[in-house]
């Protein structure tokens, strides 16, 4: 009797209900499934998943009370959730809409180890929503045990390890591409477009590249970002994303913006690419994981960068004149288009902090920062006119000049004269003497070692005598390494078609001082508290080596 009453009684909980089921159909397909079909029948491809699917439905029609449209993720990575599709079947479960879900496999609901266990055992289970997976027999209704069993978790675990492979594979095709310099982003950015014949090449697309050099050229010429932004959207020329989707590039604006336009990030983003100088960059930004796909920005030092793989939009000089602006505190007035001359230039000699422009009655000054907006104790007045350093900037400017060009002429006549070979065998005499000189120390240094062996000395003698000697040998070694630079230097010679000579020679009869010639040669003003003021010039370390090799040669030529 007790046999009899135990197995009636698990008859009847293991019986099925009559419950009758609202279906709904996830089906899902990632890039990787689309690439792997390309050339063959996918048993994975959205129209298979849906045929096995209403096939089922078809053969137990009867337990489904109705079936909801096929949600379907159609080039969807299954390791993020953040799916369209399934974010609607979630919505429909909670709706009460949708009570049984049925998949192909459980790789379809999720390629995420924890996403699907929190879905197949948590979150369904709580809305007692009947979960079937065909591939792997799982059926939570009719076979409990299903879910419970092995299969699931082991499963789940080689879903997720697959993406995890699948992942560090193509980053690794990536990283070996970007490391050659190819171009694998899957727009191009503006100026330029894919190769038809070699889609990981850059070609200038010249209508764009023309805006481009426009920036440039604006820029330099003292108008500021928000101008720039002004006149393009002012004359109607499409912002990067509007002018790809009127290329007809499925492009889609990052910023989500509805009435995309020019902003000062976008003009901001373009002075400061290397790409444009022929550089191919990439790398600037990763996701997180392969599961989590955010986007986080990455480190310069650990960007990919290979020089010269496309041909350039804007000249490698413009383009560093134009990093060096973006350093400084360029900012503009209300209403004005273009920066002042001085704009980012001038320092207080003191302090450091840049110069604050004042208009009072007509007449323009300029005045400490620090002084004018922190304290009046940490720092003094430095006040200077505009008419008075402008005129003092130029003069400073137009003597620089004078000495360049003259320091031109002085090359030029040196190089027709028979100078160099006395100036080189003096070099050579130096470099011999200071060389036996580090020898003779050396093997000092190596004696007093067997001294201390020896017994002769004590160890901290010997210690305090060798850290001199190795003193001497280093002090030495930059002797000796700046005067091969100054061989090599000599036997290359200097020329009067030196860079920064040939830069000054550009203002050689200058008479007006413009933001173009402080951009050139200026590198910062300094203002002193009584309004004097110290000029730094760009190149002032070749033109010091220049004037002292004009000194050395013209030397030799008076003994």
């Amino acid at each position: 009797m007790a046999r009899t009453k135990n197995r009636g009684f698990e008859e009847k909980i293991s019986a099925p209900q009559n419950i009758r089921w609202k279906l709904g159909q996830y089906i899902r397909l990632s890039k990787e499934d689309i690439n792997r079909g390309k050339d063959k029948d996918d048993s994975n491809s959205v129209t298979n998943q849906k045929a096995l699917l209403d096939d089922y439905y078809r053969q137990n029609i009867d337990e489904f009370e109705s079936v909801q449209p096929p949600y379907v993720d159609d080039g969807y990575t299954g390791t993020d959730t953040n799916r369209d599709s399934f974010q609607k079947l979630l919505s429909d479960i909670y709706a009460k809409k949708v009570n049984c879900v049925i998949v192909k496999d459980l790789s379809r609901l999720s390629r995420n180890y924890t996403d699907a266990g929190s879905l197949i055992e948590n979150l369904f289970v709580q809305m007692n929503v009947r979960f079937i997976s065909l591939a792997e027999g799982i059926d939570s209704y009719l076979n409990p045990d299903s879910i419970s069993n092995l299969i699931v978790p082991i499963t789940n675990v080689i879903n997720d390890n697959f993406c995890y492979q699948t992942s560090k594979k193509i980053r690794q095709v990536f990283d070996m591409k970007r490391r050659n310099g190819e171009f694998i982003g899957g727009f191009a950015a503006y100026g330029y477009t894919k190769n038809p014949k070699d889609k990981n090449a850059l070609i200038v697309d010249e209508e764009a590249a023309e805006i481009v050099k426009n920036i440039y050229e604006w820029f330099l010429d003292g108008m500021s970002k928000n101008a720039i932004v002004h006149n393009l959207n002012d004359r109607g020329i499409l912002c990067p994303s509007e002018y790809k989707k009127s290329k007809g590039l499925n492009y889609q604006n990052p910023s989500g913006s509805e009435r995309p336009l020019w902003s000062s990030k976008t003009v901001s983003d373009i002075l400061k690419n290397r790409l444009y100088v022929g550089d191919m960059v990439q790398g600037r930004q990763r996701v997180k994981s392969y599961k989590i796909h955010t986007q986080e920005q990455v480190p310069e030092n650990e960007w990919y960068i290979v020089e010269n793989t496309h041909e350039p939009i804007i000249e490698r000089p413009i383009f560093e004149k134009v990093q060096e602006l973006l350093k400084r505190d360029t900012r503009t007035a209300p209403q004005k288009k273009k920066l002042y001359l001085f704009s980012g230039f001038l320092r207080c000699a003191d302090c450091g902090k840049a110069m604050s422009r004042s208009q009072v009655k007509g007449t323009v000054y300029y005045f400490c920062r620090t002084y004018k907006d922190q304290s009046k104790t940490a720092c003094t007045k430095h006040s200077v006119k505009h008419n008075r350093l402008e005129a003092a900037v130029l003069y400073a400017i137009q003597q620089q000049v004078y000495l360049a060009v003259h320091y031109a002429n002085t090359l030029e006549y040196i190089s027709t004269a028979p100078l160099q070979k006395s100036q080189s065998i003096r070099i050579e005499a130096l470099i011999d003497a200071k060389k036996k000189e580090c020898s003779k120390i050396m093997r000092y240094k190596q004696s007093i070692y067997q001294d201390w062996k020896d017994g002769e000395i004590t160890h901290s003698d010997y210690r305090h005598m060798s850290e001199d000697y190795e003193r001497q040998i280093a002090a030495l070694g930059e002797v000796l390494k700046n005067l091969h630079a100054e061989r090599e230097e000599l036997q290359n010679g200097i020329t009067a078609e030196s860079p920064c000579l040939v830069v000054f020679k550009k203002f050689e009869n200058i008479d007006k001082l413009t933001r173009e010639v402080l951009v050139e040669l200026v590198d910062h003003i300094k203002v002193h508290e009584n309004g004097n003021i110290s000029v730094k010039f760009k190149f002032a370390d070749e033109l010091r080596r220049i004037m002292e090799y004009i000194e050395i040669n013209t030397q030799s030529e008076a003994v």
